[in-house]
């Protein structure tokens, strides 16, 4: 049974998750692991070639990069919620 009341805006998952902490996986995730090669860097690199076929290669880069794809929706969320865009 729905509690909610109509009037009652629902709150979005992306809202719930804090901009520092969002921030930090993505930075972190970015770059993971610094030396010899930054695995985002990599796997970017390879998709480009044409080299990325195996599927611990595309699961890493879709690790790697999915918490920056999530700072780019919270991000497109919150300025279409300010009326800036």
């Amino acid at each position: 049974m729905n509690t909610k009341s109509p009037s009652q805006p629902s709150v979005h998952w992306l809202d719930r998750v804090s901009w520092p902490v969002l921030l930090l996986l993505a930075a972190w995730l970015a770059v993971a692991p610094i030396t010899p090669e930054p695995h985002l860097t990599e796997k970017l690199r390879m998709l480009l070639a044409g080299e990325l076929s195996r599927p611990i290669d595309i699961f890493d880069l879709f690790l790697h990069a999915s918490p920056i794809v999530v700072v780019i929706l919270k991000a497109r969320r919150h300025f279409a919620a300010s009326g800036s865009g």
